[in-house]
């Protein structure tokens, strides 16, 4: 059933491929007995939404709920085993390689974690979580942890912590990426000056054009840029808006923003797909993707500076 998805969807859609630097399929799919073959409920990502969108990279994160009663490492581990389970159950996937052709009939995968806590103060767990296949990881959520103050949270200002400072540095040294999203201002600054290799942030905005604290502010972005790094353009409405409902344009005038500020090849796709409660009309899943390929066109945008935001950037 699986083989037989992909080359069944409109050839047109699957023309120009798409990469998607962040979702939160893995913990519904934990949590909540998400498939990946079908769609049900809330649920958004599926793999013929992907191939009728064109998706060609996909990061999967495994997001830590510091709800949930269950330690951070165990529930990181749980959603590492669902994504191998994934994997091992539709041979589409295919973990990413730089050698990865997207002309295939794959979708590339990338195991992430969303929240430091998943590390437990621990740099040997951070160098256990990268043996298992995690290749990027936010130092923060919505908590202060044992690393970082994260954005909008009093005390944002003091940035990271000794050991989050020490993570950083362990997460370069072995190859992990640096995730800034969901981080505060003063700890962007502090990765930003320590950091040996680019840095991205996987799903966030502008704040020029929406003012919520997770966005970023243009300094930010032109030095994300300037390192080589990228940033992914999400799709949740209070972070695309300050009005109380947000649309395609919305999404547009970010990216547009972002190349404006750091240039064509900053700029990425993180939808964060599965960890939104409400979603923009005709981007409720990965097959309206190409709707922002159309826009952009209409822009006046090279067919190859779009393929560098929807693929090329988060790719290379």
């Amino acid at each position: 059933m699986v083989e037989q998805i992909l080359p069944q969807e409109n050839s047109a859609s699957n023309k120009l491929p798409f990469a998607d630097a962040h979702c939160d399929f893995l913990y519904g799919m934990t949590y909540y007995d998400y498939d990946i073959q079908t769609v049900s409920g809330h649920q958004s990502m599926s793999l013929r939404n992907m191939a009728a969108g064109g998706v060609k990279l996909q990061f999967f994160a495994a997001w830590i709920d510091m709800l949930l009663k269950q330690n951070p490492l165990s529930q990181c581990l749980n959603m590492i085993d669902s994504y191998y389970r994934m994997l091992e159950s539709n041979p589409c996937f295919v973990p990413f390689s730089r050698d990865f052709d997207e002309t295939q009939d794959k979708i590339a995968t990338v195991l992430t974690v969303e929240g430091g806590e998943a590390v437990e103060g621990s740099v040997e767990n951070l160098r256990m979580l990268y043996r298992l296949g995690v290749r990027a990881m936010t130092l923060t959520w919505n908590d202060v942890n044992s690393l970082a103050y994260p954005a909008g949270k009093r005390g944002s200002k003091k940035g990271l912590t000794a050991l989050g400072k020490r993570v950083v540095e362990e997460m370069c040294r072995i190859g992990m990426a640096v995730d800034l999203a969901h981080l505060g201002d003063a700890g962007i600054d502090d990765v930003l000056g320590i950091a040996a290799r680019p840095v991205f942030a996987s799903h966030t905005n502008a704040r020029a054009l929406c003012s919520h604290p997770r966005c970023m502010k243009d300094e930010h972005i032109r030095a994300i840029s300037k390192q080589g790094g990228v940033i992914g353009v999400n799709f949740y409405y209070r972070q695309l808006t300050d009005e109380r409902t947000a649309e395609l344009d919305d999404v547009i005038r970010h990216i547009a923003h972002f190349i404006e500020i750091g240039g064509i090849d900053c700029v990425a796709l993180g939808s964060d797909f599965d960890g939104m409660n409400r979603y923009i009309d005709g981007l409720e899943n990965s097959s309206g993707l190409p709707l922002i390929a159309n826009k952009l066109s209409r822009m006046g945008l090279s067919d190859a500076d779009i393929r560098k935001i929807a693929y090329g950037n988060l790719a290379r």
